[in-house]
């Protein structure tokens, strides 16, 4: 019997192993690993151990390229500096590259000084050829390594590597003669962060420097980062990345490799091969599923990163009160029924969003308030104000809007204050006397004041007495006749006070 051998992209399990296609250890890209047109790419190689900073020539093949100079990092000797920490681990092996964009130095600030690691290519950057750039960047913490765009330039000989001699103020390669700007990326994040810039150059590239951009920082604070990995190599060799065209939730949805008019395509899903699908998009209609494409380009396979399609679906709750009579819009369907209502919509991005609504419906309220104030003052509720006592109705509305009718019985608080008395001793208004004919009501202190503001009586912590005296005397000596100003301190409900100030005569 001869063994079956396993067809990559025809969707059948061909060697009856119960592996379709990819995932079919038979199937698998035998993808060789890019090899870095950089030398010495993880500054793995050196010349010495680094002792301090701007050692950059410890590191074989790496060219200080700007005048500001970049530091080489390697455990062997030379970390870092303690303010602007590598993060670690590093992503491979002992060293790695950092650098400035800006720097402060004794309070003086300097934009232009931009630190610019350079080499000479193993071979060139040919034009018209897209090349990938992978790397990683370190991130020292939020403040002195925000976002920053990754800028790579080029030149058509390594005779310009370094550029800007003697001048530090020059700023990025392009400022001066020979250099030409590829490309950049914004990276943002922390630690260490892996990311790709595609190049294709317009003519032949020599010679590289990587760093800053040419924009001048605006920070108040030294920024630096650091560099590892520098993988620089034809785009064929990396993994591809699967972009999106249209909103993940519409059926016209797309998904795409960069094409390559000479390279052939096969699209799977879950690793099992699409018949028919062999152009460089793919439109999976509104099917999930963890979606790839195999390039195949000068007898060479390149599977794409895997893209995991999912149609997302949006779930809100809302719980919304309405008033009687006046219908809720719900999507089109107007509700006067409280219940639980279920409705999908769409969102901006065109997907389904699944609205659960849970509508209570609140009749008209009618509520009863009675209340009491001293004559004079005036009881508020909403916008309404009252004076005088008696029995009203106010048409109010609740909180969410709703016709509410308030009943308010309004009544003064019992209470007698005099205004004369006449302490002769015949038996009749002989003392000042208050009087409060109210359950919750209680004097709380008792002050009398003569004509020139001197308090000539005082009576406090009356333990909640309903009734009080004064009796005329100022200091066990009866007073002659005057008018004195009373201040009398009343303790409400809810821990609430009130002070009444008014005259009284005293006559003989």
């Amino acid at each position: 019997m001869i063994d079956q051998i396993e067809i990559c992209d025809n969707g059948i399990d061909d060697d009856g192993n119960g592996l379709i296609d990819l995932n079919d250890p038979g199937c698998e890209c035998a993808q060789p690993e890019p090899v870095s047109l950089i030398p010495n790419p993880s500054f793995e190689e050196r010349s010495c151990c680094p002792q301090e900073r701007a050692q950059l020539d410890c590191a074989v093949d790496w060219i200080q390229a700007s005048e500001p100079t970049t530091d080489y990092i390697n455990s062997c000797g030379y970390t870092g500096s303690d303010d602007l920490p590598p993060p670690y681990p590093f992503p491979d092996g002992l060293g790695v590259l950092g650098f400035r964009d800006g720097r402060i130095r004794n309070g003086s600030t300097q934009r232009n000084w931009k630190e610019y690691a350079g080499a000479c290519l193993i071979s060139p950057l040919l034009a018209g050829q897209e090349y990938t750039f992978e790397f990683y960047i370190g991130f020292v913490n939020a403040t002195n390594s925000p976002a920053i765009d990754v800028s790579f330039f080029g030149t058509t000989s390594c005779d310009y590597l370094p550029f800007g001699v003697g001048n530090e103020t020059l700023g990025c390669p392009t400022n001066g003669p020979n250099w030409q700007f590829l490309n950049s990326k914004k990276v943002s994040g922390t630690g260490w962060v892996k990311t790709t810039i595609t190049i294709v150059p317009n003519e032949d590239i020599y010679a590289i420097a990587i760093g800053p951009p040419c924009a001048l920082n605006t920070s108040s604070v030294n920024l630096y980062y650091y560099f590892d990995n520098l993988i620089l190599a034809e785009s064929k060799f990396f993994s591809k990345n699967i972009q999106e065209k249209e909103s993940v939730c519409v059926d016209d949805f797309e998904i795409s490799v960069t094409p390559n008019e000479n390279a052939t395509y096969q699209w799977y899903k879950d690793g099992i091969a699409i018949i028919g699908e062999t152009n460089s998009s793919y439109n999976p209609h509104l099917i999930e599923g963890d979606y790839s494409v195999m390039e195949y380009l000068d007898g060479q396979c390149n599977l794409s990163k895997i893209y995991p399609y999912e149609v997302p679906e949006f779930v809100t709750e809302v719980n919304l009160t309405i008033c009687e009579d006046e219908p809720y819009d719900f999507n089109s369907n107007l509700l006067l029924e409280p219940g639980i209502y279920i409705d999908t919509v769409l969102t901006e991005m065109g997907c389904d969003s699944i609205v659960i609504l849970d509508l209570r419906v609140k009749g008209k309220q009618e509520s009863y308030i009675s209340a009491k104030i001293f004559e004079g003052d005036v009881y508020k509720i909403e916008n309404f104000s009252f004076s005088e006592d008696g029995a009203y109705e106010l048409n109010l509305q609740t909180a969410e809007g709703c016709d509410s009718l308030v009943n308010l019985d309004l009544a003064f608080y019992k209470v007698y204050i005099p205004n004369i008395f006449s302490p002769n001793g015949d038996g009749v208004n002989d003392e000042f006397e208050i009087f409060i004919e109210e359950p919750d009501l209680f004097i709380h202190a008792v002050s009398i004041f003569n004509r020139w503001g001197n308090r000539v009586y005082h009576a406090s912590d009356l333990m909640n007495e309903s009734a009080y005296s004064w009796d005329g005397t100022i200091a066990n000596q009866f007073s002659d006749p005057a008018v004195f100003t009373y201040l009398i301190e009343f303790d409400l409900e809810n821990d609430k006070k009130k002070v009444i100030v008014g005259d009284i005569t005293l006559v003989h």
